[in-house]
């Protein structure tokens, strides 16, 4: 019987195992997506979300019921980074909404909609 131990390091490893090369939110625009979606949850507009990651772009999808398609699609994709903008907001049918260099700033528009007129 051959005992042969072989050390394989964590981080060859982890890339061999994982999804290597795929696009994930920062946790600072991770944050300011959750904080828009928490102010959109309490004023009844939005119910549910997903998230996915993929090589080219990472998704962040809102819904206002789990079984509908999603009514908002926030993106990160890198590759546009230097051209329109890394991020964008795409409408249920794929149109995109805006577009930018800054998460802060795309998120603005959906500050409109919280807007409520006070009598």
């Amino acid at each position: 019987m051959s005992d042969q131990n072989t050390i394989i390091h964590f981080q060859t490893a982890h890339q061999k195992n994982s999804a290597a090369g795929s696009i994930f939110f920062e946790r600072r625009e991770f944050e300011a997506i959750l904080n828009i979606y928490g102010k959109m949850v309490a004023s009844g507009f939005w119910k549910d979300y997903a998230i996915s990651s993929a090589k080219d772009v990472a998704t962040f999808a809102v819904f206002r019921k789990a079984s509908e398609r999603p009514i908002f699609r926030i993106t990160k994709t890198p590759a546009m980074r230097h051209k329109q903008g890394a991020f964008a907001i795409l409408s249920s049918q794929g149109q995109i909404l805006k577009r930018g260099q800054e998460i802060d700033l795309l998120l603005k528009y959906f500050e409109k909609k919280l807007i409520k007129l006070v009598q």
